[in-house]
């Protein structure tokens, strides 16, 4: 309990410092507030407040799963749905859902108008994140050709799912990131492949370097995308859709949506225990290897989120596109990352252990940079309406102001 005990203090200090939010949710559990000036913190729920600390309980349950329980893995992977686990794919699916439900897909048109924001992420996404990771991979992995093309397939697999997480998290604008993740897809299918080819062989043979051969399904990354995105965002929209026909907006995101929110994060945390049980024990048995691949990992999250925060607040976008531009940038698909290498190298080779190793630092890398995007909102966009707690500041101020005067 002593050590537990610690954790949420540090996280406690943390979230009264950068306060985390989920954006236009209603508070849910004990300890969460209605009131609309409170801190955004206060308005959270227990489980979204400590959010880093069950997310680091189940990275630790589903090592310590993968390494003790005997043939776990091979019973997760007995079922698959689009090349991926049944678990796997099930925690997708009832991550995705909730978030997608919360989505305004009448208000998407504002997002395809806004050329600025679909340029720059189709920039970001395809041009600019797989050199960056090819980049990273040959810099740090010269000698490890099987981390290293690992790295590259990761590079090209666009996120999909948990960005939405993350995004709406750190209360980016959720029909930007249910735009941006759709033109990913289309991308994702007509371009993965073509891409593949270009980093592995034609541009390391332009520069002299050690080139690599892979044949990807075009039809395996196609149903990826149609399973792991299509399901979930037709089941959102047509939730909405019906509810709001039924009984209205103010009933479907006042009482429905706080309802079914919780389980977008029950949802990620299953799927989080799943994944790392799937290879706890490879991951566990070689420490050396997994170090070497986090570190251009750890490098690409955070010079591509950094990266695209500024440029889009340098294109003139604000906070809560910004932060949906920057993290559909920084995610990565890890689970077509790890079923393409799988399919192509094999389940035991270097490149599947590197789309493995994917999620192990994905997952608290992006959770603190949820933390980062919060802290830097207030200070790279002053005065922007869309910045989380503005409302409560500017209402701070207000009543400030008012008791001057009154002295």
């Amino acid at each position: 309990a002593g050590p537990m005990q610690n954790i949420l203090t540090i996280v406690d200090a943390i979230n009264r410092v950068v306060p985390m939010s989920t954006q236009a949710s209603a508070p849910a559990g004990p300890g969460a507030t209605t009131d609309p000036g409170a801190p955004v913190a206060a308005q959270m729920s227990f489980l979204d407040r400590y959010l880093a600390v069950w997310i680091l309980v189940a990275m630790a349950t589903g090592l310590l799963l993968g390494r003790f329980v005997p043939g776990i893995a091979d019973a997760l992977d007995t079922v698959k749905v689009a090349d991926v686990s049944l678990p796997i794919a099930f925690g997708l699916l009832v991550m995705m859902y909730p978030v997608l439900a919360k989505v305004r897909y009448d208000e998407t048109h504002r997002v395809t108008s806004d050329r600025r924001l679909l340029a720059l992420s189709l920039l970001l996404n395809w041009i600019i994140g797989p050199a960056l990771m090819f980049t990273l991979a040959w810099l740090m992995l010269p000698d490890l050709p099987e981390y290293r093309t690992g790295l590259v397939v990761v590079g090209l697999a666009r996120c999909i799912a948990m960005v939405f997480i993350w995004n709406d998290l750190a209360c980016g604008d959720r029909e930007a990131a249910a735009v941006l993740v759709a033109i990913n897809s289309v991308f994702q299918v007509i371009a993965f492949a073509g891409l593949g080819w270009f980093y592995l062989q034609v541009l390391p043979g332009w520069l002299g370097l050690e080139t690599t051969s892979a044949d990807f399904s075009v039809w395996a990354i196609a149903l990826s995308v149609l399973v792991f995105l299509g399901i979930p965002l037709l089941a959102g929209f047509l939730t909405r859709h019906f509810g709001e026909k039924a009984k209205g907006r103010a009933w479907y995101e006042e009482t429905f949506l706080p309802k079914i929110g919780p389980w977008a994060l029950y949802g990620l945390l299953f799927t989080i225990v799943v994944l790392f049980a799937f290879q706890g024990d490879a991951i566990i048995e070689r420490p050396l290897d997994v170090a070497r691949i986090a570190l251009p990992l750890l490098a690409y999250f955070v010079i591509m989120f950094g990266g695209s925060l500024l440029a889009a607040r340098a294109s003139g976008l604000n906070y809560a596109k910004s932060t949906a531009v920057a993290f559909t940038a920084a995610g990565n698909n890890f689970e077509l990352a790890i079923a393409v290498s799988i399919g192509t190298w094999g389940v035991a080779s270097g490149q599947a252990l590197a789309g493995v190793v994917g999620p192990l630092i994905e997952v608290p890398v992006l959770i603190a940079l949820v933390y980062v995007s919060l802290w830097a909102g207030k200070r790279l966009f002053r005065g922007d309406p869309t910045v989380p707690g503005a409302i409560h500041q500017d209402t701070s101020a207000a009543a400030r102001a008012a008791g001057a005067e009154h002295r």
